[in-house]
């Protein structure tokens, strides 16, 4: 006869092998998309070197843009540091920020004070919304980008109207100020041009305003030649007689108390895309955990020893906490057994006013009133592990001693 201590037992956590099985087909996803990450990087490296860049001839530089503006008698300049960017700021001169985001807050707030009140145009070329604040007063943007790149100007701004459509579609912007909003995308603008009010015109040249522009593409060699971006560019770039391009470097060290946060180094919108992610994720969680119907039994393929569903049940119930679950399973079966012994039908089993007064009268020892067997039989879960365990005995030797002859 094989006794219970002779029955292999299964492991309760699984060993280092089984969970390599089981990772292994993610770790492999997760080795080929870093090396297919690593080999895009690798590839599209120098894909935009000198971007926006007035010297570099590349698709994505900004070289075709000086050179017709040196056919104009405007000069171009490039300047790679702040100090070298507000000293430029004139009358007579176009400030262009190629990338507003790289500067830091203190950046942002000192370009912004020498250009304010200078008499000279400053365009920023699709700064995010921190960068417009601070650069812009006034003007913010939008998380959502333009779903055309290609629009049309619906303002009264002359360089616009004269350029026609042109790809600003890009960043959108609003402002309270009074300002010309240009190339709308869903009713928010995609260049704007906010006049210096602090400022009036000279006769050497038009009042200061700063231009907002939403996207690079008018500036770019592969683009100028497209719709309205070379008329757009020239005109919003030719009206000085000077223009400075400043291209913020890297290399440019901060101030020690200027060091900017993790968030100020997030690309614009990212926001946006982290709750597009976490509802993505929602939906799949849903999707994937769709019921398909009622729960059908299936027969199992091997049977299984008594012993181990018992064991399994019982670590399942202890990992989860559940002692009124196991206290219940418990005493529904001992009620179950019971219920026939003393000539209770199965059915009213579970009935207190049915199975107590058969169960005490059956009995060979006197119950009183029967309230110790209701709380053994109907009473509430135990507090504690070891109440599970007492109320197992007892339920045990109940039912030992209703099959006592």
């Amino acid at each position: 006869m094989t006794t219970e201590a002779t029955l292999p037992t299964t492991p309760a956590s699984p060993t280092a092998r089984q969970v390599w099985i089981r990772a292994r087909g993610i770790a492999l996803a997760l080795v080929l998309l870093l090396v297919g990450a690593v080999a895009i990087a690798v590839v599209r490296s120098d894909a935009r070197h000198g971007d926006l860049d007035p010297r570099s001839a590349d698709p994505y530089g900004s070289r075709a843009v000086a050179e017709l503006l040196a056919d104009r008698g405007v000069s171009t300049r490039v300047v790679s540091t702040l100090d070298e960017a507000r000293a430029a700021a004139g009358p007579d001169t176009t400030l262009l920020v190629a990338a507003p985001d790289l500067l830091t807050e203190r950046q942002q707030t000192a370009l912004w004070s020498a250009a304010n009140g200078s008499g000279g145009r400053t365009v920023l070329v699709a700064p995010g919304g921190p960068a417009v604040e601070r650069l812009a007063p006034g003007v913010t943007a939008d998380p959502a980008l333009s779903f055309d790149s290609t629009l049309a100007p619906a303002c009264d701004l002359p360089a616009a109207r004269r350029a026609g459509d042109a790809d600003t579609g890009g960043i959108r912007y609003s402002t309270h100020l009074e300002a010309d909003a240009c190339y709308p995308s869903r009713r928010l603008a995609t260049l704007l041009r906010v006049p210096d009010t602090t400022t009036e015109a000279s006769p050497e040249g038009p009042p200061g305003d700063t231009v907002v522009l939403g996207a690079p593409d008018t500036l770019r060699n592969n683009r100028l030649d497209e719709h309205g971006n070379a008329s757009l560019a020239l005109q919003l770039l030719g009206s000085r007689d000077h223009l400075v391009w400043y291209l913020p470097s890297l290399t440019e060290l901060p101030e020690p108390d200027d060091e900017r946060s993790f968030f100020d180094l997030l690309p614009s919108g990212w926001l946006w895309g982290t709750l597009q992610l976490f509802i993505a994720a929602a939906l799949a969680a849903l999707w994937r955990a769709r019921r398909l119907g009622p729960l059908v039994a299936e027969r199992l393929p091997v049977a299984i020893r008594a012993s181990e569903t018992v064991e399994g049940r019982a670590r399942l119930y202890r990992k989860a906490n559940a002692r009124d679950r196991a206290a219940t399973a418990l005493r529904s079966a001992t009620r179950t057994r019971l219920a026939p012994l003393v000539g209770v039908p199965v059915p009213q089993a579970h009935t207190p006013e049915s199975l107590l007064p058969a169960l005490s009268a059956h009995l060979h020892e006197a119950h009183g009133d029967g309230q110790p067997l209701h709380a053994l039989l109907f009473g509430p879960p135990p507090g504690d592990d070891a109440a599970l365990i007492a109320l197992a005995d007892q339920l045990d030797a109940l039912e030992r001693e209703v099959r006592r002859p």
